[in-house]
């Protein structure tokens, strides 16, 4: 049985999604802390349990079975998502699981600017001293961050950041895809490739595609990562947030998120969206233009 825990969330609903078009879904479980949220899955045929990876137990029942099972990064950082991400691969090996595969990122590093980076990088480590088969999915950076970086400024006219570099700015749809041809497939054992859009572009070339979806200017003004960090908790946010989103700048102008890689595309077959076509299909549920 291929199990996928943060179910809930949307890389791993959409990863459930693309593997009922590959197997049936008896074959499927998931591991989600909200069963109730998952009621649909399981009308589709889906096993739902609630598992938690605060709570190793809880997970030995959702991992119950396991052929393959797919960590969805927890989110947490720190000392406490490095505990999180040793149970449930400690789990997946308990379960009889013969492959762990893990939502990394094409930017992990013990030496990057932005912490999620780090974080991704010794849960890498701890997969490679597990003894067990795995897979780490070195994913594109979220086109959905650069939506949330340039939401405010489609209503503002004003795109307020620090000095950046080209990103890979990659859909959550594609890699839902890429990574359900993975586990079904069986590809790539240890890291993959960078599974990453065809493409890679910086502040000002969102700007500029952005003033022309909505058909006004966006000004792109440059502040230093001080003035950023001061903005953004003067709009509220909590110095911690703060300090992680300009860890994105910084590692970003060393060219941390700059390389794109075919294999995304080989995976699923076709040309990978573009950040215009992910921003077009945003506003189109969204009038940022109104």
């Amino acid at each position: 049985m291929i199990i996928v825990t943060g179910a809930n969330g949307k890389l791993g609903r959409a990863v459930v999604e693309q593997l009922l078009k590959r197997v049936p879904a008896a074959q499927i479980g998931v591991s989600v802390r909200e069963p109730n949220k998952a009621y649909e899955l399981q009308e589709f045929g889906v096993r739902v349990r609630q598992g938690d990876f605060e709570d190793a137990e809880s997970l030995i029942h959702s991992f119950e079975g396991a052929s393959q099972v797919l960590i969805v990064s927890s989110g947490n950082l720190g000392e406490a998502g490095i505990r999180q991400h040793q149970t449930a691969i400690d789990t997946a090996k308990k379960a009889g699981a013969s492959r762990v595969l893990y939502t990394s990122h094409m930017g992990a590093s013990p030496m990057s600017y932005f912490i999620p980076m780090i974080h991704h990088a010794a849960t890498e480590e701890m997969l490679k001293a597990s003894g067990i088969a795995f897979t780490s999915l070195r994913n594109g950076y979220y086109a959905a961050s650069a939506l949330m970086l340039i939401g405010g400024a489609i209503k503002t006219g004003e795109l307020i950041a620090p000095e950046d570099g080209p990103v890979a700015w990659t859909s959550h749809s594609d890699l839902a895809e890429a990574i359900a041809a993975i586990i079904t497939d069986q590809k790539y054992d240890g890291i993959t490739p960078n599974l990453t859009a065809s493409e890679a572009i910086d502040m000002d070339g969102i700007a500029s595609i952005a003033s022309e979806i909505i058909g006004r200017p966006i000004r792109r003004t440059i502040v230093s990562d001080e003035r950023y960090r001061d903005y953004l908790m003067s709009q509220g946010l909590p110095e911690a947030r703060a300090n992680l989103l300009t860890g994105i700048f910084l590692a970003s102008r060393k060219g941390d998120f700059a390389q794109t890689d075919p294999a995304l595309a080989n995976l699923t077959g076709r040309v990978p969206m573009t950040f215009r076509d992910v921003l077009k299909e945003s506003i189109s549920q969204e009038p940022y233009h109104k």
